[in-house]
Protein backbone atom coordinates (compact mmCIF):
# COMPACT_ATOMS: atom_id res chain seq x y z
CA UNK A 1 0.00 0.00 0.00
CA UNK A 2 1.58 3.32 -0.75
CA UNK A 3 2.19 5.78 1.51
CA UNK A 4 0.17 8.59 2.21
CA UNK A 5 1.53 12.32 2.12
CA UNK A 6 -0.12 15.34 3.23
CA UNK A 7 1.09 18.32 1.50
CA UNK A 8 0.66 21.96 3.04
CA UNK A 9 2.01 24.46 0.91
CA UNK A 10 0.41 27.68 -0.77
CA UNK A 11 2.52 27.95 -3.63
CA UNK A 12 0.31 26.00 -6.35
CA UNK A 13 3.01 25.71 -8.87
CA UNK A 14 5.51 24.04 -5.83
CA UNK A 15 2.70 22.55 -5.11
CA UNK A 16 1.56 20.69 -8.37
CA UNK A 17 5.71 20.44 -9.04
CA UNK A 18 6.35 18.05 -5.99
CA UNK A 19 2.89 15.97 -6.02
CA UNK A 20 4.03 15.23 -9.52
CA UNK A 21 7.34 14.05 -8.20
CA UNK A 22 6.29 12.38 -5.07
CA UNK A 23 3.35 10.14 -6.80
CA UNK A 24 6.55 8.94 -9.10
CA UNK A 25 8.00 7.79 -6.97
CA UNK A 26 4.68 5.99 -5.88
CA UNK A 27 3.36 8.01 -2.78
CA UNK A 28 -0.39 9.04 -2.25
CA UNK A 29 -0.35 12.80 -2.32
CA UNK A 30 -3.73 15.13 -0.59
CA UNK A 31 -2.90 19.19 -1.11
CA UNK A 32 -4.23 21.79 0.72
CA UNK A 33 -3.02 25.91 -0.10
CA UNK A 34 -3.38 27.19 3.39
CA UNK A 35 -3.38 26.42 7.21
CA UNK A 36 -6.51 25.92 7.54
CA UNK A 37 -8.01 23.67 5.36
CA UNK A 38 -4.46 21.67 5.94
CA UNK A 39 -4.82 21.60 9.70
CA UNK A 40 -8.92 20.46 9.00
CA UNK A 41 -7.05 17.56 6.36
CA UNK A 42 -4.55 16.53 9.64
CA UNK A 43 -7.05 15.70 12.12
CA UNK A 44 -9.77 13.74 10.18
CA UNK A 45 -7.29 12.07 7.43
CA UNK A 46 -5.02 8.89 8.00
CA UNK A 47 -1.77 10.17 6.42
CA UNK A 48 1.42 8.98 6.55
CA UNK A 49 3.37 11.93 6.63
CA UNK A 50 2.91 16.14 6.69
CA UNK A 51 5.51 18.23 4.42
CA UNK A 52 4.37 21.78 5.78
CA UNK A 53 4.84 25.45 4.98
CA UNK A 54 5.56 27.90 7.55
CA UNK A 55 4.04 30.90 5.58
CA UNK A 56 0.66 29.75 5.30
CA UNK A 57 -2.74 31.89 4.80
CA UNK A 58 -5.11 31.78 7.18
CA UNK A 59 -3.77 29.50 10.34
CA UNK A 60 0.17 29.90 10.30
CA UNK A 61 1.96 26.71 9.56
CA UNK A 62 3.85 26.77 12.73
CA UNK A 63 0.39 27.12 14.92
CA UNK A 64 -0.97 23.69 12.47
CA UNK A 65 2.33 22.24 13.53
CA UNK A 66 1.40 22.90 17.13
CA UNK A 67 -2.41 21.73 16.59
CA UNK A 68 -1.40 18.57 15.37
CA UNK A 69 1.15 17.52 17.80
CA UNK A 70 -1.06 17.67 20.31
CA UNK A 71 -2.93 14.77 19.22
CA UNK A 72 -0.43 12.69 16.32
CA UNK A 73 3.34 12.09 16.56
CA UNK A 74 2.96 11.67 12.61
CA UNK A 75 6.42 12.62 10.69
CA UNK A 76 6.12 16.15 9.65
CA UNK A 77 8.61 17.87 7.43
CA UNK A 78 8.72 21.88 7.33
CA UNK A 79 9.05 23.63 3.72
CA UNK A 80 10.01 27.16 4.22
CA UNK A 81 11.79 29.86 2.71
CA UNK A 82 12.58 30.94 5.98
CA UNK A 83 16.46 29.72 6.69
CA UNK A 84 17.61 31.17 9.83
CA UNK A 85 18.50 29.16 12.88
CA UNK A 86 15.80 31.14 15.21
CA UNK A 87 13.18 29.52 12.79
CA UNK A 88 14.84 26.24 12.78
CA UNK A 89 15.17 26.16 16.05
CA UNK A 90 11.60 27.25 16.61
CA UNK A 91 10.23 24.87 14.44
CA UNK A 92 12.04 21.75 15.22
CA UNK A 93 11.20 22.73 19.48
CA UNK A 94 7.64 23.14 18.16
CA UNK A 95 7.54 19.21 17.03
CA UNK A 96 8.66 19.24 13.54
CA UNK A 97 10.95 16.41 12.89
CA UNK A 98 12.86 18.19 9.75
CA UNK A 99 13.17 21.08 8.05
CA UNK A 100 14.11 21.93 4.41
CA UNK A 101 14.92 25.37 3.19
CA UNK A 102 13.55 26.04 -0.30
CA UNK A 103 14.80 26.30 -3.07
CA UNK A 104 15.44 23.01 -2.22
CA UNK A 105 16.58 19.77 -4.75
CA UNK A 106 13.57 17.11 -4.86
CA UNK A 107 16.49 14.42 -4.42
CA UNK A 108 16.82 16.43 -0.94
CA UNK A 109 13.03 16.06 -0.29
CA UNK A 110 13.18 12.55 -0.99
CA UNK A 111 15.58 11.14 1.23
CA UNK A 112 14.59 13.11 3.91
CA UNK A 113 11.17 11.40 3.64
CA UNK A 114 12.55 8.15 3.39
CA UNK A 115 14.85 8.99 6.30
CA UNK A 116 11.77 9.90 8.58
CA UNK A 117 9.85 7.21 7.40
CA UNK A 118 12.98 4.79 8.63
CA UNK A 119 12.74 6.31 12.02
CA UNK A 120 9.29 6.17 12.09
CA UNK A 121 9.59 2.34 11.17
CA UNK A 122 12.35 1.87 14.08
CA UNK A 123 10.20 3.89 17.03
CA UNK A 124 7.44 1.43 16.14
CA UNK A 125 9.26 -1.87 16.31
CA UNK A 126 11.23 -0.88 19.61
CA UNK A 127 7.71 0.75 21.14
CA UNK A 128 7.62 -0.06 24.93
CA UNK A 129 6.40 0.91 28.39
CA UNK A 130 8.83 2.69 30.26
CA UNK A 131 7.87 3.40 34.39
CA UNK A 132 9.45 5.24 37.47
CA UNK A 133 7.24 5.74 40.61
CA UNK A 134 3.64 6.64 39.52
CA UNK A 135 4.83 7.81 35.93
CA UNK A 136 4.22 5.59 32.58
CA UNK A 137 5.50 6.36 29.11
CA UNK A 138 4.05 4.43 26.30
CA UNK A 139 6.04 4.65 23.00
CA UNK A 140 3.91 3.04 20.90
CA UNK A 141 0.49 4.83 21.98
CA UNK A 142 3.42 8.34 22.42
CA UNK A 143 1.16 8.89 25.75
CA UNK A 144 2.41 9.41 29.29
CA UNK A 145 0.20 9.28 32.75
CA UNK A 146 0.97 10.01 36.10
CA UNK A 147 -0.88 8.27 38.53
CA UNK A 148 -2.97 7.41 35.89
CA UNK A 149 -4.31 10.94 34.69
CA UNK A 150 -2.83 11.36 30.95
CA UNK A 151 -0.43 14.21 30.69
CA UNK A 152 -0.14 16.86 27.50
CA UNK A 153 3.48 16.88 26.08
CA UNK A 154 4.79 18.14 22.86
CA UNK A 155 7.41 16.02 21.35
CA UNK A 156 10.33 17.46 22.17
CA UNK A 157 9.01 17.51 26.00
CA UNK A 158 7.99 13.90 25.57
CA UNK A 159 10.97 12.65 23.90
CA UNK A 160 13.36 14.40 26.71
CA UNK A 161 11.42 12.28 29.17
CA UNK A 162 11.57 9.17 27.45
CA UNK A 163 15.20 10.00 26.96
CA UNK A 164 15.36 10.50 30.73
CA UNK A 165 13.46 7.35 31.24
CA UNK A 166 15.55 4.99 28.79
CA UNK A 167 18.59 5.86 30.67
CA UNK A 168 16.62 5.63 34.52
CA UNK A 169 19.34 6.27 37.23
CA UNK A 170 21.83 7.33 35.28
CA UNK A 171 23.35 11.18 35.58
CA UNK A 172 22.96 12.79 31.98
CA UNK A 173 24.80 16.27 31.08
CA UNK A 174 23.11 18.98 29.33
CA UNK A 175 25.67 18.09 26.66
CA UNK A 176 24.30 14.15 26.03
CA UNK A 177 20.55 15.23 26.36
CA UNK A 178 21.65 18.11 23.19
CA UNK A 179 23.41 15.48 21.43
CA UNK A 180 20.66 12.63 21.68
CA UNK A 181 16.86 14.60 22.03
CA UNK A 182 18.20 17.68 19.95
CA UNK A 183 19.34 15.91 16.75
CA UNK A 184 21.10 19.30 15.37
CA UNK A 185 23.72 21.61 16.29
CA UNK A 186 23.66 23.99 19.15
CA UNK A 187 26.40 26.43 20.83
CA UNK A 188 27.26 26.14 24.04
CA UNK A 189 25.70 28.61 25.74
CA UNK A 190 22.00 27.43 25.34
CA UNK A 191 19.91 26.97 27.99
CA UNK A 192 17.78 24.87 26.17
CA UNK A 193 18.21 21.42 28.43
CA UNK A 194 16.98 23.34 31.54
CA UNK A 195 13.98 25.19 29.76
CA UNK A 196 12.12 21.70 28.97
CA UNK A 197 13.19 20.26 32.53
CA UNK A 198 10.95 23.47 33.74
CA UNK A 199 8.50 22.21 31.64
CA UNK A 200 8.46 19.12 32.14
CA UNK A 201 8.44 19.53 36.23
CA UNK A 202 5.65 21.90 35.90
CA UNK A 203 3.74 18.70 34.27
CA UNK A 204 4.73 15.80 36.04
CA UNK A 205 6.19 16.70 39.59
CA UNK A 206 5.02 19.90 40.63
CA UNK A 207 1.36 18.98 39.33
CA UNK A 208 1.21 15.76 40.90
CA UNK A 209 3.63 16.64 44.32
CA UNK A 210 6.53 14.18 42.90
CA UNK A 211 9.77 14.46 42.73
CA UNK A 212 11.33 12.63 40.06
CA UNK A 213 13.38 14.69 37.77
CA UNK A 214 16.28 15.40 39.80
CA UNK A 215 19.51 18.07 39.10
CA UNK A 216 23.00 17.51 39.84
CA UNK A 217 24.46 20.50 40.45
CA UNK A 218 27.12 21.37 37.70
CA UNK A 219 26.55 17.99 35.70
CA UNK A 220 22.78 17.44 34.84
CA UNK A 221 19.88 15.76 35.44
CA UNK A 222 18.67 12.23 36.38
CA UNK A 223 15.07 10.34 36.89
CA UNK A 224 14.47 8.44 39.56
CA UNK A 225 11.81 7.53 41.98
CA UNK A 226 11.44 9.84 45.08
Amino acid sequence: MSSKILLIEDEEKLARFVELELSYEGYEVTKAFDGRTGLELAETGNFDLVLLDIMLPQISGMEVLRRIRRKSSIPIIMLTARDSLEDKVSGLDTGADDYLTKPFAIEELLARIRTAFRKKSVDTQGSQILATGCLTLDTARHSVSVKGVPIELTKREFDLLHYLLKNKGLVLTRETLLENVWDYGFDGGTNAVDVYVRFLRGKIDDMFDVKLIHTIRGVGYVIKDE
